[in-house]
Order: C-alpha cells, then sequence, then structure tokens
C-alpha cells in the first residue's frame, strides 16, 4: 500500500486500514480548548495530543534557564508516547487539528525527528461523521530510527545568522511587535522573514497546489537554497 508522507485528503483516509490517527488541536490564548474539541466530538479513532502535554517538553532547563514556551520533549519522551499509542513500523499515521495544520504540521515534524517517515497532515476540513468515544490502544514495542528532519539550537542559529533564511509563521502583527499576547518581548529574530502559516492554505482551507507553493516559496527563500532555511 502506498504510504502518505505529505498530505492526505479525508477520502483518503476513509480509504487507510488501521491508521493511527492523531488529534492536536489546540488554541494558545485557551490551551484547554482543543481538549474540549476533542471530547465533543472526533475523527472516529483518533487519539487526543495536547501540545504542552504531549508536544512540548518543559519549559524549565535543570539550571533554571528558560527553554521557550515550546521546547521540543525529550526524544525518547515522545517515543515511549507513540509507544503506548501503538505505533509500528510503516504503520499510516495521520495528524490533523481544527486550526489549519499548525499543530498538525508540528506532530508530523516530530514523528519524523522519530525517523518515522508514514506520517501525513490531514488536507484541510474532515467531512465525515464525528465521535465521542475515546480511542483506545495496543501498546507497542516500536523503536524510533535515525531522523529524518533536521533541526538547530538558537545558539548555532545566533551564529549563523545572515546566512541562512529564518522565517517567521507567525501573525504579522506579532511578527512587527504590535501586540504580543503570549512572549515575553514583541517583535521577531533579527534578519526573520514573515509569512504567516495560512498562507499556505487556500480559500477552502486545503493547502495550495504545490506548484503555487514552490513558487511562492521560491521568491520568498531568494537567494538561499531550500536547504539553509530554518
Amino acid at each position: 500500500m502506498t504510504a502518505f508522507t505529505t498530505l492526505i485528503s479525508p477520502a483518503g483516509l476513509r480509504t487507510l486500514t488501521d491508521p493511527l490517527v492523531l488529534d492536536c488541536s489546540f488554541e494558545l490564548a485557551d490551551t484547554e480548548a482543543g481538549e474540549r474539541a476533542y471530547t465533543a466530538g472526533h475523527i472516529p479513532g483518533a487519539h487526543y495530543l495536547h501540545l504542552d502535554r504531549d508536544l512540548a517538553g518543559a519549559k524549565t532547563a535543570p539550571d533554571g534557564s528558560f527553554r521557550g514556551r515550546h521546547p521540543l520533549p525529550e526524544r525518547e519522551a515522545f517515543a515511549a508516547l507513540m509507544q503506548r499509542l501503538g505505533l509500528r513500523a510503516g504503520r499510516q499515521v495521520v495528524a490533523y487539528d481544527r486550526q489549519g495544520g499548525m499543530y498538525a504540521a508540528r506532530a508530523w515534524w516530530m514523528l519524523r525527528w522519530l525517523g518515522h517517515a508514514e506520517v501525513a497532515v490531514l488536507d484541510g476540513a474532515w467531512d465525515g461523521e464525528w465521535s465521542t468515544t475515546p480511542a483506545t490502544a495496543v501498546p507497542s514495542a516500536w523503536q524510533p530510527g535515525a531522523p529524518l528532519v533536521g533541526q538547530v539550537d538558537a545558539t548555532t542559529l545566533l551564529g549563523q545568522l545572515g546566512r541562512v533564511r529564518l522565517i517567521d509563521a507567525r501573525a504579522p502583527e506579532r511578527f512587527r511587535g504590535e501586540v504580543e499576547p503570549l512572549d515575553r518581548a514583541a517583535g521577531h529574530i533579527p534578519g526573520a522573514s514573515n509569512r504567516l502559516f495560512k498562507d499556505n492554505l487556500g480559500a477552502d482551507g486545503r493547502f495550495k497546489p504545490a506548484a503555487q507553493l514552490h513558487a511562492e516559496f521560491t521568491a520568498l527563500l531568494a537567494p538561499y537554497p531550500a536547504q539553509a532555511v530554518v
């Protein structure tokens, strides 16, 4: 069976046998809104992942320093969560949210961080039936593999500013520092470019065609190659 590794349509999801479906819905201004939405109705069989509890780690390092609002969890901890949810080698994972893919894309990246390639983001809104029954799982002995994505820490990035294209996907008014409802400091990292994550979507809530996204990002990234983007 063909694996989905980027996007999958609702129709495509319905054709899958035994996918691991992850509801990643979340609201930064109301951190329990996503779980309430899951409880009210979710794709049948979906498990809920909370941004703060499941997709992020401790904000404070052992030395007391601030690690950021949503730093990555320990890789081993996230792998253990996937084991509890029954992830297996080759099992198709589908992540979705109700915010245009912002949080589902984070889960997609993190599964690839664990070396699992068969993960896709639901493209557009679910148009099937909803369930209020919590999902159950059969834990597995799956083990993570080599990461399929790269990452860079803040110290390294600081030394690379001016040599990479840094993209800030937040709202333009937050990028410009006009408002800041969440973070300690307003504005953006020097040299960053702004492209709101929702600019990747069309009016129907689905991702724009690949050719259109390619053209838009080619213009945004120039003169940097894709390998020099953070």
